[in-house]
C-alpha cells in the first residue's frame, strides 16, 4: 500500500461516509481514536484528520489505513489533507521554543524574577512579537497561539523556577529551566541573545532565514541562543561570495586550504575532487554576531567534521581550542600505547605469594 496517496475526490468520499455514520460509529467501524493534534475542516464542519485520510485509502487502494500504519508520524495525515487542498488546524499549539523562552525570560529578569500578568503591557508586546516568530507553521498554530494569557502564564513557570522562589512552582518544562540556567550563568550574553532576536524580527532579517538541515532532520546542534540566531549564523558560513574571498585572502597569504582544527586537506586525500574546497566558521559567538557585515578575520576554514564537532555541544570551542583538544587525544592515546608496549619489569611478573 502507498501510504499518502489519496485524492481529494476519496477523502470527499470518506466524508460522506462519516457524516452518514455519525462520529463514533465512524471512528470505532475503522479503529481510529479521536484526533490529539490535527482537524480537518470542511464546510464549516470537523472531522479527524487522522481517521479520515486513513480510510480514504480504501478508495483508490482497496483498504483503509489503519491506525498504527501512521508509524507515528502525528503530521502524516494533516500533509496529506493539506495536499490535496484541505484546511487543517491544529488542536493545540506546538511547545515552547528556545528562542520564545528567551524571550520571555528576559522579560521575567527584567521584571525582578516575577512572573507578569495577562494585562501588563509589556505581556502584551511579547504576545504581538511572538506570532511573528518564524519557528512555528501557520497550520500548527490555534487561535489562542501566545496569546496575552498563556504567555502570562510561561512568564510564571520561569519565575517560579528560579532558585530564590520559596512556593510551589507551576508547571513548566524542563526546556524553561535550562533557559532560565542560562540567564543565570550568562546574563549578559542571554540578553544580548534577546536583544538580537527581537532586533532581528522588527527588521525582518530573521524572518528571511529558512529552516537549517539540522532543524529540520532532528541532527544533533547545541544553540543556547536559539535557532533563529543559529540560521542567520549558518547562512553566513554558507555565503558563497564570503567563502570565495576568504579562500583567495588565505591563498594570497601563501596559505593552504587546510582545516584550522585538524589540518585536514582534502586535495591530498582526494585530488582534483577535493582542490579548493572546505567549509567556512563563522568564529564570533552568536550572541555578538549581530547585524553588521561579516569580515573575513570573523570566519575559520574548517573541514566538515571538525565544524559539526564544534556546532555539536555549547559552548563552541575555536578552532584553536578544538585543535589543542585534538592534540591532546593524540598525546594521550600515545602515551597509553607506550605504556602497553613497554616490557614489563621482573618485578611486576612476580606473583604475589597467597
Amino acid at each position: 500500500m502507498r501510504r499518502g496517496a489519496i485524492t481529494r475526490e476519496s477523502v470527499l468520499n470518506t466524508i460522506v461516509e462519516h457524516d452518514e455514520l455519525g462520529r463514533e460509529a465512524f471512528l470505532a467501524k475503522y479503529g481510529f481514536g479521536e484526533a490529539r493534534s490535527y482537524i480537518l475542516v470542511h464546510e464549516g464542519q470537523e472531522y479527524d484528520s487522522k481517521a479520515v485520510a486513513g480510510v480514504a485509502h480504501k478508495w483508490d487502494q482497496g483498504r483503509a489505513l489503519t491506525r498504527d500504519e501512521f508509524s507515528g508520524g502525528k503530521d502524516h495525515a494533516a500533509a496529506w489533507l493539506k495536499r490535496v487542498g484541505f484546511q487543517v488546524k491544529a488542536i493545540k499549539n506546538p511547545d515552547w521554543a528556545r528562542d520564545e523562552i528567551i524571550l520571555a525570560c528576559h522579560l521575567v529578569m527584567e521584571n525582578g524574577w516575577k512572573g507578569l500578568n495577562a494585562e501588563d503591557g509589556r505581556v502584551v508586546e511579547l504576545s504581538a512579537l511572538l506570532q511573528l516568530l518564524p519557528i512555528h507553521a501557520e497550520a500548527d498554530r490555534n487561535e489562542k497561539f501566545r496569546n496575552s494569557n498563556g504567555v502570562a502564564r510561561k512568564t510564571f513557570d520561569i519565575a517560579t523556577r528560579h532558585p530564590d522562589y520559596r512556593g510551589k512552582p507551576t508547571n513548566g518544562g524542563a526546556l524553561d529551566v535550562a533557559v532560565l540556567h542560562e540567564f543565570l550563568a550568562r546574563p549578559q550574553e542571554m540578553t544580548e541573545a534577546a536583544r538580537l532576536i527581537r532586533q532581528g524580527i522588527a527588521t525582518g532579517e530573521l524572518q528571511s532565514f529558512a529552516p537549517t538541515e539540522d532543524e529540520e532532520f532532528g541532527d544533533d546542534f547545541s544553540a543556547p541562543e536559539g535557532r533563529l540566531l543559529m540560521r542567520r549564523h549558518r547562512a553566513r558560513e554558507r555565503n558563497k561570495s564570503l567563502r570565495k574571498k576568504k579562500i583567495a585572502s588565505v591563498l594570497q597569504r601563501g596559505g593552504q586550504l587546510a582545516c584550522e582544527a585538524c589540518g585536514f586537506d582534502f586535495e591530498k586525500i582526494y585530488g582534483d575532487r577535493g582542490a579548493g574546497y572546505i567549509e567556512c566558521h563563522h568564529v564570533l559567538p552568536l550572541h555578538v554576531a549581530g547585524e553588521g557585515r561579516t569580515k573575513l578575520s570573523d570566519l575559520a576554514l574548517i573541514c566538515a567534521n571538525c565544524h559539526r564537532m564544534i556546532h555539536r555541544r555549547a559552548p563552541w570551542p575555536t578552532p584553536a581550542e578544538l585543535r589543542a583538544s585534538i592534540e591532546q587525544k593524540h598525546a594521550d592515546d600515545r602515551r597509553a600505547a607506550v605504556a602497553l608496549t613497554r616490557p614489563r619489569r621482573a618485578a611486576d611478573e612476580q606473583m604475589p605469594n597467597p
